[in-house]
Formats: structure tokens, sequence, C-alpha cells
């Protein structure tokens, strides 16, 4: 994969297009705990990993009517963050369901106006997946999305498959109609798609709205993934974006 810049990047908060005025990330980082078990008949380090954590900071613009409504609220619940590295099929995003813990404002002496935003991982860190749509998806009817390669994994003995299970966001911005069910299908040979247990989310009859779902541990996810529109009322318009990461290892929360 070529190098990138930082440019056209995008974040989603809770339903919430908020790229417009963001105007930095700070750190978007987590990982395991690092645990020291080193015995004493060793000549280096043994570490084990430990609870999963995760963050994502960012500082953003005063808009009073943009992030400053959604950002201000501070909720105790948990908010779901979609931090996209570009807005095309298949760019790299990272999720996490975290607390906000701040909101600080900064006035500079130019007269700027920022505020920094820090979210703290709760229950299952920071995870790193594919969008499986560009962006932002607008759907009128029913629709197949494109695949998108996962690659072969860590194992290419696998053949693509990943034996490990999945994890799917959806952030929904927009829903105007009476239902829509969004799922995720995989396929061998990007051609024909099936469903996959556990990759199927909550009917979504209003808008904006979140939901993090995930498979059995076990689960086998094949190669290609795409994101699916059905519908059992009928609807209009759905705007939504879909991301996964799909686990190349075992993988526990």
């Amino acid at each position: 994969m070529a190098k990138t810049s930082g440019l056209g990047n995008a974040l989603y908060i809770s339903g919430n297009d908020l790229s417009g005025d963001i105007t930095a990330l700070g750190n978007v980082g987590g990982g395991p705990a690092t645990l020291d078990v080193t015995g004493i008949s060793k000549s280096a380090h043994e570490r084990l990993g430990g609870v999963r954590d995760g963050r994502l900071e960012a500082t953003s613009w005063w808009n009073p009517a943009g992030s400053h409504p959604v950002l201000s609220a501070l909720p105790t619940t948990d908010v779901h963050e979609m931090f996209c590295c570009g807005t095309a099929l298949g760019s790299p995003a990272a999720c996490i369901v975290a607390k906000q813990v701040n909101y600080d404002g900064t006035r500079a002496n130019d007269g700027a106006f920022s505020f920094a935003v820090s979210s703290q991982a709760n229950a299952f860190g920071l995870e790193w997946g594919y969008l499986l749509t560009a962006g932002q998806r607008v759907d009128t009817v029913a629709t197949n999305g494109t695949g998108v390669d996962f690659g072969l994994g860590s194992f290419p003995l696998f053949n693509g498959q990943a034996l490990f299970g999945a994890q799917c966001y959806l952030q929904v911005f927009a829903f105007t109609g009476t239902d829509v069910t969004i799922k995720v299908q995989d396929s061998a040979d990007n051609a024909t798609f099936a469903d996959v247990t556990g990759m199927t989310f909550t009917a979504v009859t209003s808008g904006p709205g979140v939901q993090r779902i995930a498979t059995a541990p076990n689960q086998t996810v094949r190669r290609y993934l795409r994101a699916v529109t059905t519908t059992s009322g009928g609807f209009t318009s759905a705007t939504f974006a879909v991301a996964v990461a799909r686990n190349d290892v075992a993988v526990t929360f």
C-alpha cells in the first residue's frame, strides 16, 4: 500500500459527521497493557499482553451550529467514534466505544477558539478496521455494496479466511422510512456472497444512531466483505457508514 497524507479524513461521532469542525487528531491509540513477567532465569524482559485499552483525542473549532451541541453534551453513556483515514471504499478506520471525558475550550491571542476532546475506551479498546462504505453511503433502495478485499491475513495457509471472527461498527446519520437492516456479507472470490452469522445489525428505524456487533471468536470470515441493505417495510433514504475489524489472530474482550 502506498503512503498517503493525512488530508481528506473524517471523524464520525454518535451518528454525526464532525469532520468539518475537527482541526487535528492528537492521539488515536490502543492495544493491550504490557505485563512484565520476567523470570530471574532470563537475560531480557518477558512480557504478556494485558487488558486492552484505547483512546481518541481531537481538537475541534468552535461551531455553535455544528460540533458544539454534540460535544458539549458530555454524555455519561458511551459514545461511538469512527476516525476514517480517507473516505474511499476500503480506507482504514479506527473505531472506539468510549466515554467522552472532557470538552476544554482554549481562546488564543489571535482570537481562535478551539476545544480539546478526549475519549477513553470502554470495554473493547480501540479497533482498526476498513470501511465497507465510501465514507457516508446513501441508499434509497435495498442495495448490495461493493466488496472490499481484506487480504490473506497473517496466515496465508487459511486461503484468505480469518478464523477468529470480526467486529462491525455502524454509524447512521439520517434515515427516512419504516426500516432498513444493514448487514455484512463475505465471499471467497468477490462474486458469490453470503450472510455471516453475527454480522447483521439491529434494524434501523430512525437516525442518528450507532451500533457495534461482534461474531463468535471462532467464526470464519472470508476474504471479501461488503455492506448490504434490506428492508421489510420500505425506506426512502438511509445515510450510513460501516467499518469492520477482522481478527487475524485470537482476540479476547
